[in-house]
């Protein structure tokens, strides 16, 4: 990737927006898409039963991290 703000970073960006971590696997990060697709998946699917509808709040914020990070990854880390 050429940089924050790049085109590449907004492509990641929008990936990620439908599903978590498709943008950090289009960046080449690939245990960061993991992490991110597994604890958002997890989350958003346990706020889909009624005990652990509060989970929603987890999964919306790991979710929107996300999207910010792939959205302003510098490359080289």
């Amino acid at each position: 990737m050429s940089g924050q703000g790049s085109g590449g970073n907004v492509i990641a960006a929008l990936c990620n927006f439908f599903i978590p971590g498709l943008g950090h696997l289009v960046q080449g990060r690939v245990f960061k898409a993991i992490i991110f697709f597994l604890v958002v998946s997890a989350s958003y699917a346990m706020a889909a039963t009624v005990i652990l509808f509060f989970m929603w709040l987890v999964g919306a914020i790991f979710h929107l991290w996300s999207i910010i990070d792939a959205a302003t990854y510098k490359g080289g880390n």
